[in-house]
C-alpha cells in the first residue's frame, strides 16, 4: 500500500528541512504545521499533566469534534524507551486540520514538550499510556475546555493508540454524545498478543470495560489493508459492545488514506449533525 500523499508530504518537508542542517523536532514540524493550517494553539490543564492542543472554533455551534492520536514513538528500535513520544506524524492533527470546525486536537500526557521529567517518567508513554493517570488528565481537559467554551456536546475522535483513550474517556464526559475511531486500538490485550508485544501493564482496555452507554454514538472505521489494527480486531471488539458499529473501509491501511478522504467522512453521521459537514 502506498503511503498517503499528505503523509508523503509531511515526511518530505521533515527530510528536506534535516538535509538544510535545520532539522526540527517532531513539536516543532507540528507547531508549523498547525500555524499554517489556521489552528490556534493552547496549553490545556488536566489532571497533573498538561496537553498541548490546537483549536478551531469554526463557525460556532454547541458542538465539539476532540481529535486525539496515535502513540507516537514510545520505543526506539521497538527495545529501547524514547525520551521523546512525540509523533513524527500526527494524523489526528491533520485530519483535524480539514475540519471546519468548531474542533479541538489534545495532545497526549508527555508528548509536545509541555512537561518536563519531574511530570513526565517513561511508565507514561510506554505500559502506562493508557493509564489511569493518562486518561483522567485528558477527560479532564476536554470537559473544562467544553465547559469554559459553552460546547454542551462532544464527537470524541481517536486515531490508532488515541482509539483506546477516547473509548476510555467518554463515559467520564457528560458532554459525549458520539466516539468515532479511525483505525482504534479497541482491544488492547488482543492488540499486544497479535504483534507478540509485552502486555501493558498498568494501562486500561476498552474490551475489557462495561459497554458504552447505549446514548452514545459508536462508529469505528479500519482499513480492509491494515496490519496494525486488523478489520478482525475490530470485529471482535464489536462482538463484545452491541452500541458498536464497524464500517471496513476498502483499500485503506493504518495511515492511508484517511486524511485525503475526511471531508468526506465529516458528511456522514454521527460527524455531519456539527457544522462540519458542507455540501
Amino acid at each position: 500500500m502506498r503511503r498517503g500523499g499528505a503523509e508523503r508530504q509531511w515526511l518530505i518537508r521533515v527530510a528536506a528541512a534535516c538535509l538544510i542542517g535545520a532539522c526540527a523536532t517532531p513539536t516543532e514540524q507540528a507547531g508549523r504545521f498547525a500555524r499554517a493550517a489556521g489552528l490556534e494553539p493552547v496549553v490545556l490543564q488536566g489532571e497533573g499533566f498538561r496537553h498541548w492542543s490546537q483549536y478551531r472554533a469554526g463557525q460556532g455551534g454547541r458542538r465539539l469534534h476532540v481529535y486525539v492520536d496515535h502513540d507516537g514513538s514510545p520505543w526506539l528500535a521497538g527495545q529501547f524507551v524514547a525520551a521523546d513520544p512525540t509523533p513524527r506524524d500526527p494524523v489526528a492533527l491533520r485530519l483535524m486540520a480539514r475540519d471546519p470546525g468548531p474542533a479541538l486536537y489534545v495532545g497526549r500526557p508527555c508528548h509536545f514538550e509541555v512537561d518536563g521529567p519531574q511530570r513526565c517518567q517513561p511508565l507514561q508513554w510506554t505500559h502506562e499510556r493508557y493509564g489511569e493517570r493518562v486518561v483522567a488528565s485528558m477527560a479532564r481537559a476536554v470537559q473544562e475546555f467544553a465547559a469554559s467554551h459553552g460546547f454542551d456536546e462532544v464527537v470524541l475522535i481517536g486515531h490508532s493508540g488515541g482509539g483506546a483513550i477516547v473509548m476510555l474517556m467518554a463515559p467520564r464526559l457528560p458532554q459525549t454524545r458520539a466516539v468515532v475511531t479511525i483505525a482504534g486500538n479497541l482491544d488492547v490485550a488482543a492488540w499486544s498478543r497479535e504483534h507478540g508485544f509485552s502486555p501493558l501493564v498498568g494501562s486500561l482496555n476498552p474490551a475489557a470495560g462495561a459497554p458504552l452507554p447505549s446514548a452514545i454514538t459508536q462508529l469505528h472505521y479500519v482499513g480492509s489493508e491494515d496490519r496494525t489494527i486488523t478489520p478482525a480486531m475490530v470485529q471482535g471488539y464489536a462482538k463484545r459492545d452491541p452500541g458498536a458499529r464497524v464500517v471496513e473501509v476498502p483499500g485503506f491501511d493504518h495511515r492511508c488514506c484517511w486524511e485525503a478522504e475526511w471531508p468526506r467522512f465529516l458528511c456522514r453521521p454521527p460527524l455531519q449533525e456539527s457544522t462540519a459537514c458542507h455540501n
